[in-house]
């Protein structure tokens, strides 16, 4: 596998002016601004539907939060390391890409939660995966009931018989007042907010429950309970583990997407700034810079897949009430990888890894992944006694005095170190690590809170009221995990397609004046990891 460590350079040579890119036989274009995973499905759609694509992305490689490097002799992912298998989404794109055959799923182990206490060690519990989102089916199966306490499991248990009442049918209601209400603080604090803070980086009171697990509320309507809808949700998922990877890593699905377009005859570039987009008779003109010159693209359609505060400073300027959507910073998170020579860690003392609750102390990481535990093609490559450990630190409601991702690269490993010996209950030293790094990822981890579904439609009916030949993707949108970013952007580039097809002919509509008004809402998608 290519090592993805940014160097892909497939721009044309440098030049200034205005462009427009040649058709090599189709009879439309489209430019893509953007691109991490959102912006190379997109652009792939785009392709596969006749388009000449150009895809536009300010940094210097491709694939976003997808990516990887070569550390102590071992390929391994910088960021993403799994999707989830709740859909065949992924699945069918690494099949399509020619990686089908290396899709694997994790040890079977499982993760632990790491709860507050005096004795960390006794206070550290497997956690369960009966439910969704550490919501538990039945609260009074023993490896719940190990994590909540009795107290904690008969308040759980009284979801089965309480009304369901409004909260089925209210809008805006969070992931941290569902849990509350129906299953009590114990549930909420020492299950739920852990898995919350690994996969959002959130705290559950700040999570829309719809956009986070869609068709939950709904279901307990119908079920008549919280556990009930979330074991439903459970066993409704594709047989054998949530999660699954790809053997050598998933910065693979990148490559293989950067090559397909390439092969196809799509203008990638990198290092390529965009500034503005505007109308320019029946199409766009995309104003950009790369070093010092400036260069305008000419395009039938444009489609965003930027981060949400890029992409709303993007559109802003044509679509003026837009600008009132500019989502929130969202947190940096840094990942500490540590390779390290322990043989004590052969006999996986927390499964694959450990989510850490708010309030442990002495523990700075929010979550530690056993990656060789988890990953049986990576423990083979390994070997007997070496272990790679990534742990991750910065979530949501952090401050400065927080470590995270301003944190210096020799204060995280410290911290990662003495983590990682607490979690695994292992002593891990200096002169155990063979190799070991900080990736950081500012901005990274958008997440849905209160009222995202409300928010991503008027989004959304705003930017079909401008112009059908634009369009807006990402995660900031679609919500976290390769699922919602893949389905969202393969949605949004089929219909700039069909505009592009159906009415080839039609300019932009001139920029509205600003709004006071509230724009319609439309149904928005929404996705958990």
């Amino acid at each position: 596998m290519a090592r993805g460590t940014g160097s892909e350079d497939p721009q044309a040579e440098p030049h200034g002016g205005t462009e427009s890119p040649e058709r090599t036989g189709r009879s439309r274009t489209a430019v893509v601004v953007g691109g991490g995973i959102a912006g190379l499905v997109a652009a792939r759609t785009l392709l596969q539907r006749g388009l000449h694509v150009t895809v536009l992305e300010r940094s210097g490689r491709f694939g976003g939060t997808v990516d990887g490097r070569l550390l102590g002799g071992l390929q391994l992912d910088s960021g993403a390391e799994s999707f989830s298998t709740r859909s065949a989404t992924v699945p069918a794109l690494a099949d399509e890409l020619g990686l089908g055959g290396r899709i694997v799923s994790p040890d079977a182990s499982g993760a632990w939660v790491q709860l507050p206490g005096k004795d960390l060690r006794a206070s550290a519990q497997p956690l369960p995966t009966s439910g969704v989102l550490g919501i538990p089916a039945d609260p009074s199966d023993p490896a719940t009931t190990a994590v909540i306490g009795r107290a904690g499991a008969l308040r759980a248990s009284l979801d089965r018989v309480l009304p369901v009442g409004p909260l089925a049918t209210r809008s805006q209601v969070s992931l941290g007042e569902l849990v509350r209400i129906r299953m009590g603080d114990e549930v909420l604090n020492r299950l739920v907010a852990p898995v919350a803070g690994g996969v959002f980086s959130a705290d559950p009171d700040d999570l829309d429950v719809d956009s986070v697990a869609p068709g939950l509320r709904v279901t307990m309507a119908r079920l008549g309970s919280l556990g009930a809808a979330a074991g439903a949700l459970r066993k409704a998922a594709p047989a054998g583990a949530a999660v699954g990877g790809l053997v050598g890593g998933m910065a693979q699905l990148r490559d293989a997407l950067v090559q397909e377009l390439r092969a196809g005859g799509a203008d990638l570039r990198t290092g390529e700034q965009v500034r503005a987009i505007s109308s320019s008779g029946t199409g766009w003109t995309v104003t950009t810079e790369h070093s010092t010159l400036t260069r305008h693209i000419r395009a039938d359609g444009v489609l965003i897949a930027t981060e949400g505060r890029a992409a709303v400073d993007l559109l802003a300027p044509v679509i003026p009430a837009i600008a009132t959507e500019r989502p929130d910073p969202v947190p940096g998170v840094a990942l500490v990888t540590l390779i390290v020579d322990v043989p004590e860690l052969d006999a996986r003392p927390r499964g694959t890894g450990v989510l850490v609750a708010r309030g442990v102390q002495g523990v700075a990481a929010k979550a530690l992944t056993h990656a060789t535990a988890k990953w049986a093609w990576l423990r083979d490559q390994a070997g007997p006694g070496s272990h790679v450990l990534r742990l991750s630190f910065g979530r949501v409601g952090d401050t400065a005095a927080d470590v995270g991702l301003a944190t210096p690269d020799d204060v995280l490993y410290r911290h990662a170190l003495a983590d990682a010996s607490t979690l695994l209950a292992v002593p891990i030293h200096d002169a155990d690590v063979l190799d070991w790094d900080v990736v950081r990822w500012a901005g990274a981890l958008p997440h849905a809170s209160v009222g995202h579904r409300e928010r991503v439609g008027r989004i959304r009916a705003l930017v079909a009221g401008r112009s059908a030949s634009l369009a807006v993707t990402g995660g900031w949108l679609a919500g976290t995990g390769l699922v919602s970013v893949i389905d969202d952007a393969r949605v949004r580039a089929s219909a700039l397609a069909d505009a592009l097809a159906d009415a080839p002919t039609q300019a932009p509509a001139p920029a509205p004046a600003p709004a006071s008004a509230e724009a319609p809402a439309a149904d928005g998608p929404a996705g958990q990891v």
